[in-house]
């Protein structure tokens, strides 16, 4: 008997959820700790002499500060492109991966609605990235001795990780909303991609491009780095926007997957 569609997801799932939280975090720390070798007059030289518009395009504008530089790389570029990857894989699954492989038939076979699997599957997702933000956070704060990051409060570390975690669950949620209304994860890997590159250059190259300004400002990229936590702390309102994001995707797709036949 099925008790909890939350906890035996997590269950499945637990051997690729510890070795994406374990490659996330390790990719992290790892560029953290790679800060002392860029912070010299060498490097800065070489850094800066690459066109202005290539360090735009990769959000590589301003490296030579702890907070540059972290927020440039561990945050900045591949933190979350990791955490969409994961987002994709884990929200593709929840639903989509499930009606492609017949699963779905099982799993409301038996007494839980539609909404509870989409709402229990979406919690699961959010414990996932949060655990991701939570071991990054701490791997950063252990590493920011010997890394020189220390002009970077453990307050600032957290409030990061935190927003990269909402940032993950938006795109868990896009991922998991495309499958449910969909359920095709060929469909939610093409979605999420063409959200997270459009999102990233919108953001980075928007504000450098004459009318387009406004890219940064609807980018999952802008509402997650717009405010600078690494410098200002956790954004509240940034935070904010990402989790309504998040709910009104889920609840859109758990919508459409709520009156579409799947053959049950």
């Amino acid at each position: 008997m099925l008790r909890s569609v939350f906890g035996k997801t997590l269950w499945d799932q637990r051997r690729s959820l510890l070795a994406w939280l374990v490659g996330i975090t390790a990719i992290g720390v790892f560029y953290a700790a790679f800060y002392p070798v860029i912070n010299n007059a060498e490097m800065r030289a070489a850094i800066e002499a690459y066109p202005e518009g290539f360090l735009d395009a990769i959000g590589f504008t301003d490296v030579t500060s702890p907070a540059g530089y972290l927020g440039s790389t561990t945050f900045g570029l591949l933190g979350p492109a990791l955490m969409i990857v994961f987002a994709a894989a884990i929200g593709g699954s929840a639903i989509a991966g499930d009606e492609e492989s017949g699963r779905l038939d099982l799993l409301l076979a038996h007494p839980v609605s539609r909404w509870s699997v989409v709402v229990q599957r979406f919690a699961a997702i959010v414990v996932a990235m949060a655990a991701v933000g939570l071991v990054l956070a701490l791997g950063l704060v252990v590493i920011s001795g010997p890394a020189d990051l220390g002009s970077i409060g453990t307050a600032s570390l957290f409030a990061a990780s935190i927003q990269l975690a909402l940032f993950g669950t938006l795109f868990g949620a896009l991922a998991l909303g495309v499958g449910a209304a969909t359920g095709r994860r060929s469909a939610v890997y093409a979605t999420v991609a063409i959200v997270g590159v459009a999102g990233f250059f919108g953001n980075n190259l928007g504000p450098s491009i004459e009318g387009l300004g406004w890219l940064a400002d609807v980018s999952p990229f802008g509402i997650y780095l717009g405010g600078e936590p690494l410098k200002n702390g956790l954004q509240i309102v940034d935070s904010a926007a990402l989790a309504v994001v998040s709910l009104v995707l889920v609840a859109a797709g758990g919508f459409v997957f709520n009156r579409r036949d799947v053959a049950v």
